[in-house]
């Protein structure tokens, strides 16, 4: 693999913007970095062909081949794979397992830093075998300079068996693209802090993220209008917005909404199709099932 030296990164270069930023008052220091967090949805704009690319790539794996989505990093990456992963379940009930956040050095390593962990090619691979990986997943490595070990050799590995391979880095011509069947580099530039890639790549990669992980669950029916139709509602506030939800959905009354709620075990779908449909819960659990869950679809043949 060619080695790409760290002090040639743009990532780590110095921001010529920001060369006061310990000379100068707390708003002025503040606007400084707004100016330059202003950049990253730019940065983030240029890559939209690569990343609806990958979020059709992944949806078919995870519709037609029961696959799963796969995030891979180290250090702040990680992290931030992690935190999208985990707020999958929640907002389109689905399962832990089927968007899924693998981190160098661990659970401990969302805490406290493990950095001798993002060494290791092998450690990248043991992880995604730990898992399981299948050539029907798909698995994206994270990293903001492009060349941590630790998800490269995920990669690698991830490509041996068939899985579907995605980068996300920071800097252009990344190692990890090299590797990858789908490169997206969103260049944000020199850091604020010089080499601080918590900042701009960072906040650039959280925003990718949401962006896949959100339009991946739209694709699968996931979402209606622009409502979390599959939201889980496991306590009082999730209950208090599943039923807003459906409100909204159908311009139901508060009472209608309410029985419809409470004969679907509180499932947000199938009370929606239920009120707009006027039909049981049985033929709106049909035509959902009849529908692979997309809402419009299964309004298609309203009585």
């Amino acid at each position: 693999m060619m080695n790409t030296e760290i002090s040639q990164l743009i990532t780590e270069q110095r921001n010529p913007n920001t060369m006061e930023l310990d000379n100068v008052s707390t708003l002025d220091a503040l606007k400084i970095i707004n100016e330059e967090d202003k950049k990253v949805a730019r940065a983030v704009e240029k890559e939209l062909p690569k990343i609806a690319e990958a979020v059709d790539i992944i949806f078919d794996r995870m519709k037609n081949q029961n696959g799963r989505l796969i995030y891979i990093g180290a250090g702040t990456s990680g992290r931030i794979g992690v935190l999208d992963a985990s707020e999958c379940p929640p907002t389109f009930r689905v399962s832990h397992e089927q968007v899924t956040g693998v981190m160098a050095g661990g659970e401990e390593a969302m805490f406290n830093a493990v950095e001798i962990s993002e060494d290791e090619e092998e450690l990248g691979k043991t992880d995604l075998e730990k898992i399981t990986l299948t050539k029907a997943d798909a698995v994206i490595g994270i990293t903001a300079s492009g060349r941590t070990p630790y998800p490269i050799g995920g990669l690698n590995y991830a490509n041996t068996i068939g899985a579907y391979t995605i980068s996300l880095s920071s800097n252009p011509d990344s190692q990890i693209g090299r590797v990858a069947g789908l490169a997206l580099e969103v260049i944000t530039g020199e850091e604020v802090l010089t080499g601080s890639t918590r900042l701009k790549a960072g906040t650039a990669h959280k925003m990718v993220l949401n962006m896949i992980s959100t339009m991946v669950m739209v694709r699968m029916g996931k979402v209606y209008e622009n409502l979390m139709v599959d939201v889980q509602a496991s306590n009082h506030k999730l209950k208090d917005r599943a039923k807003r939800i459906v409100i909204e959905a159908t311009g139901a009354k508060n009472e209608e909404v309410e029985a419809a709620l409470n004969a679907c075990n509180f499932e947000v779908k199938p009370a929606i199709v239920m009120l707009l449909n006027q039909c049981s819960t049985r033929t709106a659990v049909e035509k959902l099932n009849n529908s692979g869950g997309d809402i419009r679809k299964a309004m298609q043949n309203r009585k």
